[in-house]
């Protein structure tokens, strides 16, 4: 069924969509003699093309993969490691956002350090552990801050917060991502043939259409800057079906209610007020020049990677196969863990326990019983 929660007009008019995206197609593969192939690198999308029925429906008709969008299944095991570490320490209240609490780390989560006492809580927003730091003055609070450019603002925003009250007993453990930088290394690698690229509405709506120019102009490659319901995804794969059928490489913004040329301003200026580029260590791909943020030096006493060291061992290797789940080689069953040893009630990788998880959202909207 396509997109149960649409409002009769809505789903009507997403039924109509489908049908011209199912003929686009069809005139694809009659004309290239494939099925045209479509990279989404956003989390939200990932579950949303699953949720709605989208990605089914389109099954036979478009090969929709899932790229490394979602910020927890990104970040590397020795990362992971180092943030649950974090507990071990007196005196520290650890504030997280909710999907990292189930995360498998080698040797444990930080929900089980929670159940043997730690103090590790979850928030709705980083500026809520800058307020239980001011409540608890005598204990260290660390976020863990994990995300792409919409929530790289949101950390900004913290730690201003933190630093016009004069809070020092708070900081924060940076892990974010950039998708910029993915994206050429994507492209870069060859690894997956695509004919496009379905662009994340909310990154658009910080970073602005114009900072995924280079898609088209270095890589000759079509992207559609789409929204997250069943109608604006149908709507951008129209577009980029059309695009890739005429061989035409531009960057087009379908989400204009939400996403202008330039991006928000303002969230760019925070951004770089405290942060700067640094290189991160993905998940399954390694180390990527320049493909995060972290603290400017100035803003060291607010770094928890300098303010406090942690001890990690080599990271327990399992079967999990995550790695290639985000960089679009394989779809999640083809991983022998899915769906057995590995289920959304004893995840063995983070694809499986993330809201955003391919591995998630396959195994709740599209397994075969």
């Amino acid at each position: 069924m396509l997109d149960v929660m649409d409002s009769p007009t809505r789903s009507a008019l997403s039924r109509t969509l489908l049908k011209e995206v199912q003929t686009l197609a069809n005139q694809f593969q009659q004309t290239f003699g494939r099925m045209p192939s479509f990279m989404e690198v956003c989390g939200s999308h990932t579950m949303a093309l699953a949720r709605t029925g989208v990605k089914k429906a389109l099954e036979g008709y478009v090969r929709l993969i899932s790229g490394p969008g979602c910020p927890v299944c990104v970040t590397d095991q020795v990362t992971i490691d180092a943030m649950i570490s974090l507990t071990d320490g007196a005196d520290r209240i650890i504030c997280t956002f909710g999907d990292m609490m189930r995360v498998p780390g080698s040797y444990g989560t930080l929900m089980q350090a929670k159940t043997e006492g730690k103090d590790v809580r979850v928030v709705y927003s980083p500026v809520d552990a800058v307020r239980i730091a001011e409540q608890h003055p005598y204990q260290e609070v660390i976020f863990l801050g994990i995300g792409f450019e919409t929530t790289i603002p949101i950390l900004a925003a913290a730690i201003k917060e933190a630093e016009e009250k004069q809070v020092h007993n708070f900081s924060m453990w940076m892990s974010t991502k950039l998708v910029e930088p993915i994206l050429r290394q994507l492209l870069h690698d060859g690894d997956v043939s695509l004919d496009g690229f379905l662009l994340p509405g909310h990154v658009s709506m910080v970073m602005g259409r114009a900072h995924f120019e280079f898609l088209a102009t270095e890589y000759n490659m079509p992207a559609v800057i789409s929204g997250f319901e069943a109608l604006h995804m149908l709507s951008a794969i129209r577009h980029l079906l059309m695009l890739a059928l005429k061989q035409h490489a531009i960057v087009l913004n379908d989400y204009k209610s939400v996403v202008n040329e330039q991006g928000n301003v303002q969230a760019k200026y925070w951004m770089n007020h405290y942060f700067t580029l640094c290189d991160e260590a993905w998940r399954g791909i390694g180390v990527i020049s320049q493909s995060g943020m972290d603290f400017k030096k100035e803003y060291d006493r607010f770094n928890a990677k300098v303010k406090f060291s942690v001890l990690t061992r080599e990271p327990r290797r399992t079967k999990c196969r995550c790695g290639e789940v985000i960089r679009g080689l394989i779809d999640p069953p083809q991983c022998v863990l899915f769906g057995k040893a590995c289920t959304p009630l004893h995840p063995i990788g983070p694809c499986m326990v993330s809201s955003e998880g391919s591995c998630a959202a396959y195994y709740q909207y599209m397994r075969e019983e």
